[in-house]
């Protein structure tokens, strides 16, 4: 049984039109705004103040950067950058040293035991976070 495998999964669906969902509403969002503000505002001011939110809409809905990156993409990279914080500082914390209880018993024997660990790896890593030398 052959199954067919969809493709231009990146290409939008026309919905309205030439149009998509996203520019059917930018251009919807331009015209609501163009209407309530001229409907406002006295003619001059409407102008002054409409004019710019309508026309970033307008490029909201039809204008790509390198005809391949949209512009409220482009636009929200752009205000994250100039709101939010531009200087990083990595700070290293330094692990806090845990005191290793040795067993001692009674009788002390004069054979070298070798020490025994859950993970010989987390050992060597401790080790050298420490700076210790690996017995």
């Amino acid at each position: 049984m052959r199954y067919q495998v969809p493709q231009f999964l990146e290409v939008e669906d026309k919905i309205f039109g030439s149009l998509t969902a996203k520019q059917f509403l930018y251009v919807g969002g331009a015209a609501a705004t163009g209407f309530i503000v001229w409907n406002i505002l006295p003619p001059i001011i409407a102008v002054i103040v409409g004019a710019p939110i309508v026309i970033l809409l307008l490029m909201f809905a039809f204008f790509k950067f390198d005809g391949w990156q949209p512009f409220v993409q482009t636009f929200e990279n752009s205000m994250k950058y100039f709101i939010g914080n531009k200087k990083y500082i990595w700070k290293k914390v330094p692990k806090k040293l845990e005191e290793k209880k040795e067993e001692t018993s009674a009788a002390e024997s004069p054979i070298a035991i070798p020490k025994l660990s859950d993970s010989k790896l987390k050992d060597l890593s401790w080790s050298l976070d420490i700076n210790e030398n690996i017995k």
